[in-house]
């Protein structure tokens, strides 16, 4: 068979340059699937368009087509020989399916019934907390978080959310305190200012439940940009290209995501047995969440348990500076946050806290989700 003139081109001379950069990259290309994961792990690697013009290729899913082409399929050991695109690895990030499709439905639906399980799980312990009392209510309270915290374990350990041995310890614990604190902080922080712990509110279970029925749209935006993302890298002629094409398709998501999220929070203040909460707070939280939870998945678990401590640092700071205003000579320290909830409410806290992380972090979502190489299979 007759080589293509760009090939040809590309071998004259006393050296190859794409031979070299195949040898540097050689794994990369072994266990790609498609010259798109190619260009997505090339541009991980510091290759742009402008280096891809040193490789004589007009670009890097040009240059990542000629790898692709150049590792051979057919031999033995081979993993790939033989494998249609979309099958394996590929399918389960492009959602597509091999034969009758079937497999993949069946994938699907337990993605969806796991993603149903939190909220099930925190409406029945809602439920219970509206008909008990005494020890039984506290005894039932202490089961119902764990099956919480192992139904929503369950929903992120698969799917579209899933992203096993990347997730930090780090980010589980700040993740698990913010969501205490929604259900706790609030009449925490007035029983501090009031005067002591006897004064404390009832916990707020409508934003946790809230937040837990919300799980279902954030798998489905969370496919829903993973599938998007593919085609659009598909259909892209250039890095630029696509990082334009996908910025906006990230803003859409989460926007859909936050719609439903509200809607989901407004319907569960009005379950009855519900001790309601602030919206705005428990809308902020729920942004930060989905946007740590999406950095993880695509390989930045740093920054979304930076953003997620540092709301939980502040948090757990106004907590400490109202205690630490109690003692002589340093009324000063809980001033502000006095005046904040004298002016707005104990929601000011986190609503601030999560309100001022949440938009820090999505410009970073932006900036790096935006790029091809955010988009490469492990």
């Amino acid at each position: 068979m007759s080589e293509t003139p760009r090939a040809t081109s590309a071998r004259r001379g006393p050296a190859d340059p794409v031979k070299v950069l195949l040898h540097r990259h050689r794994e990369l290309c072994e266990r790609a699937v498609d010259p798109l994961e190619i260009a997505a792990g090339l541009e991980a690697h510091g290759v742009t368009d402008r280096t891809a013009a040193r490789f004589r290729h007009r670009d890097v899913f040009s240059l990542a087509e000629e790898l692709y082409a150049r590792v051979p399929r057919g031999g033995e050991g081979d993993e790939t020989a033989g494998r249609p695109r979309g099958t394996g690895e590929g399918a389960a990030v492009t959602g597509r399916s091999v034969g009758t499709g079937r497999p993949a439905a069946s994938h699907r639906a337990r993605w969806l019934l796991a993603a149903a399980l939190p909220g099930a799980v925190c409406g029945l312990v809602v439920l219970g907390d509206a008909h008990t009392s005494g020890p039984l209510r506290l005894a039932l309270l202490a089961v119902g978080a764990v099956a919480l915290a192992g139904a929503l374990a369950l929903s992120l350990r698969r799917g579209p959310l899933g992203a096993p041995g990347r997730t930090p310890v780090g980010a589980r614990v700040w993740g698990a305190l913010l969501l205490a604190y929604a259900v706790f902080g609030d009449g925490l922080l007035d029983g501090l200012i009031r005067g002591g712990p006897e004064t404390l509110c009832p916990p707020a279970t409508a934003p946790l439940l809230g937040l837990a029925l919300a799980v279902v749209p954030a798998v489905a935006c969370a496919r829903l940009f993973a599938v998007r993302a593919r085609r659009r890298l598909t259909g892209s002629r250039g890095l630029d290209d696509f990082t334009a094409r996908a910025r906006p398709l990230l803003v859409a998501v989460i926007a859909l995501y936050l719609a439903a999220l509200t809607g989901l929070l407004v319907i569960a203040g009005l379950v009855p047995g519900t001790r309601p909460g602030a919206l705005a707070p428990a809308v902020a939280l729920g942004a930060l969440l989905f946007l740590a939870r999406l950095l993880v998945v695509h390989g930045f678990p740093g920054p979304a348990a930076t953003a997620l401590g540092a709301a939980c640092a502040a948090e757990a700071l106004a907590a400490a500076s109202v205690l630490a205003g109690r003692l002589p000579g340093c009324d000063l320290l809980a001033a502000p946050v006095r005046a904040a909830v004298e002016t707005w409410g104990t929601a000011a806290v986190p609503a601030l806290a999560c309100g001022a992380t949440a938009p820090a972090l999505l410009v970073h979502a932006v900036a790096v989700l935006s790029r091809a190489s955010a988009h490469a299979r492990p």
